[in-house]
């Protein structure tokens, strides 16, 4: 039997501009399922390559002992332009095929060693999970994001490795390939280490691994076991906050009480040398010396401040910041029983064929189900002007936000500041630092290039746009809206749309959001 171990021994990583992104790693993962979790920037991808070996490290080392697999969070068309590539088995079948034409080519042997019918395996495959319309050849631009993310996972399972690595494999999947996801996670027999802020998903893992600017801590069991555990170790971890400053008031109530007694001495001094007899020699050997004293206290007074800040600095970086509530604009509020949206026998321009009748009022709030490839994004497309009804009639009343599955991606040489004033060019910087700020972007990095961001940043930057653009938006349509969203930042988002007064039409696979949002109807959609 192939050995496994997963180690990291001190790893560190530095970014190009010199900024330490983390230090000194040291974690064996379990030969089971292993979530990792982090706020969004923090690097998660990144360990992830670094497990794989596609990234090396700035310093230490990632030990591998057996074979590791890798699905990457995005799937890009130009890296994967085939079934067979995005399914990891396109090395074989060329092999396989040069070998047909006469190879003897050691390298091409040893690939197709056990693999003699790896094309005959992945058709069977690709039918027996509904799939059979694709084959090794197919490009992979023409398929859905669903389809590109069961493709891949498809591989993963085949692939016999004996760790994976799988980086938000939940991502674009509906809730029935989700549940699926989750047994298939739970069956695997070997190493696993899942990168994901899916907490559906995350209750399938044997251990969960946080990974934040602190370093690595780990906590046993699934996602509810380390919810249980972080709420615990967060409300010590403000109670020791809050002693700190307690304790930095009843210090300083102390240095006065000091400073004032060393004071009074002074001035007792003084009095005494005046109303003496003392010699001005004498006298001013007692000033400098009170002096003395006095400078002596402030000093040591300076010195125990700064560590106690010290301190307070250090017990506030290890709470989990606060989550702020977002500032919503009044003219979002929709009145009662206004007319927002009509569709009639509306067919949309590909996909779903049946016709669609539907009518919006008021602050409604509306999710849109079906499985991949149903038409639940071209419906929102549709909705937000960006494609053409093929047959019927849509009516609109309302100004309408639209944030797409791909919204983070659309500008990425524009700061996030930048991305905001174009939607906003009335608003100050400093009050779209602030908003920004809300929603988890901070001074830095409101500064940088999106491109240089995670895709739960970009998004969060994206959706800033369409909140604080110069024209509130009465309909919000969103699409995947989790997606890429860090844990403490989907709970954000879930508030912040369960305070948000106007209307709402989401697309989400994500159960626990979908819940969270105070959802009133259901608009379904079946795939032909």
């Amino acid at each position: 039997m192939t050995q496994r171990l997963l180690q990291l021994d001190h790893l560190s990583f530095n970014l190009p501009d010199g900024r330490v992104l983390f230090d000194h790693l040291s974690h064996t993962f379990n030969t089971r399922a292993t979530g990792i979790v982090g706020a969004n920037g923090c690097g998660k991808p990144l360990l992830g390559r670094l497990l794989t070996g596609e990234q090396l490290s700035t310093r230490g080392t990632v030990r591998r002992e057996g074979r590791v697999y890798a699905v990457e969070q995005l799937l890009d068309p130009e890296r994967y332009p085939t079934v067979a590539a995005l399914a990891g088995v396109a090395p074989i079948l060329a092999a396989l095929k040069r070998i047909a034409q006469g190879s003897v080519d050691d390298d091409d042997h040893s690939l197709a060693i056990g693999q003699w019918d790896c094309a005959a395996r992945l058709e069977a495959q690709l039918q027996q999970i509904g799939l059979d319309h694709l084959h090794a050849d197919t490009r992979t631009e023409v398929l859905s994001g669903g389809e590109r993310q069961r493709v891949a996972l498809l591989g993963a399972w085949l692939s016999r490795a004996d760790w994976l690595i799988l980086d938000e494999p939940s991502n674009h999947l509906d809730i029935d390939q989700q549940r699926k996801l989750a047994e298939q996670i739970s069956r695997w027999p070997s190493g696993l280490v899942l990168i994901s802020h899916d907490r559906g998903l995350l209750e399938h893992v044997n251990e969960i691994v946080e990974l934040s600017p602190l370093g690595l801590a780990v906590y046993g069991g699934n996602y509810s076991q380390y919810a249980v555990a972080r709420e615990q170790e967060q409300q010590a971890l403000q109670s020791a906050l809050q002693g700190e400053r307690a304790q930095a008031k009843r210090e300083q109530r102390e240095r006065v009480v000091q400073m004032e007694r060393q004071q009074r001495r002074n001035a007792r001094g003084d009095r005494q040398a005046r109303d003496g007899n003392q010699t001005k020699l004498i006298t001013n050997a007692q000033k400098e010396r009170s002096e003395n004293s006095q400078g002596k206290l402030r000093l040591n007074h300076q010195v125990a401040r700064e560590q106690q800040q010290q301190r307070i600095t250090e017990a506030r970086a290890r709470c989990a910041p606060d989550i702020q509530r977002m500032m919503l604009s009044p003219e979002s509020v929709v009145p009662n029983g206004k007319l927002l949206l009509q569709l009639n026998d509306v067919i949309l321009p590909f996909g779903y064929t049946v016709p669609i009748n539907l009518t919006l009022t008021g602050p409604a709030r509306m999710t849109i189900s079906g499985a991949n490839g149903s038409g639940k994004s071209t419906l929102l497309r549709v909705i937000a002007g960006e494609l053409p009804v093929r047959e019927g009639e849509l009516i609109c009343r309302c100004h309408i936000g639209w944030l797409d599955q791909h919204a983070g991606l659309h500008y990425p040489e524009r700061t996030a500041v930048q991305w905001v004033y174009e939607s906003n060019p009335e608003l100050p910087e400093a009050e779209a630092r602030t908003r920004l700020a809300q929603m988890g972007i901070d001074a830095d990095r409101a500064m940088l290039k999106t491109s240089q961001l995670s895709g739960g940043e970009r998004l969060k930057i994206a959706l800033a746009a369409q909140l604080y653009a110069q024209q509130s938006p009465q309909l919000l349509l969103l699409d995947e809206p989790d997606n890429h969203l860090d844990l403490p930042s989907r709970i954000a988002l879930e508030q912040m749309l369960d305070e948000y007064p106007g209307a709402l039409m989401v697309v989400s696979h994500d159960e626990i959001f979908l819940q969270s949002i105070r959802l009133d109807s259901v608009l379904r959609l079946d795939a032909d």
